[in-house]
């Protein structure tokens, strides 16, 4: 298991890394945004880095913990968080700008706020 210490501040990296995505999807309106300007690539770009490296460190933290504290948060999906990663990592070029708008859409908030109570829950055994 990780040190707890270390998982909050693994866990507070990754929600100040989440927090940028909102601010950069803020002009988004529609798949096709990503990719209609220069501007919309940047932003596509950027919000793929974050969720890549966020997609890394959970992987991480799961392989640290042996499955057993990312399991304590069921709402979060978290093989497909994890296998965003992948397919970022792996064939970038081949990237769905539908799942990316939408991961934006209706699941950063909801991953955020899970980050959240799980950083409340480790000041609480701290």
């Amino acid at each position: 298991m990780l040190d707890s210490n270390l998982l909050q501040e693994r866990l507070e990296s990754i929600l100040e890394a989440l927090e940028r995505v909102p601010r950069r999807f803020a002009t988004i309106r529609s798949p096709q945004d990503f990719v209609a300007s220069e501007e919309g690539r940047e932003h596509l770009d950027s919000i793929c880095m974050v969720l890549l490296s966020v997609g890394e460190a959970f992987r991480q933290i799961d392989e640290k913990t042996k499955g057993e504290f990312l399991s304590q948060y069921p709402q979060i999906p978290w093989r497909a968080v994890i296998g965003m990663r992948h397919v970022l990592a792996h064939d970038y070029f081949n990237v769905n700008k539908e799942v990316i708008f939408n991961t934006c859409e209706m699941q950063i908030i909801p991953l955020m706020n899970t980050i959240r109570h799980m950083l409340q829950d480790l000041r609480k055994e701290l």
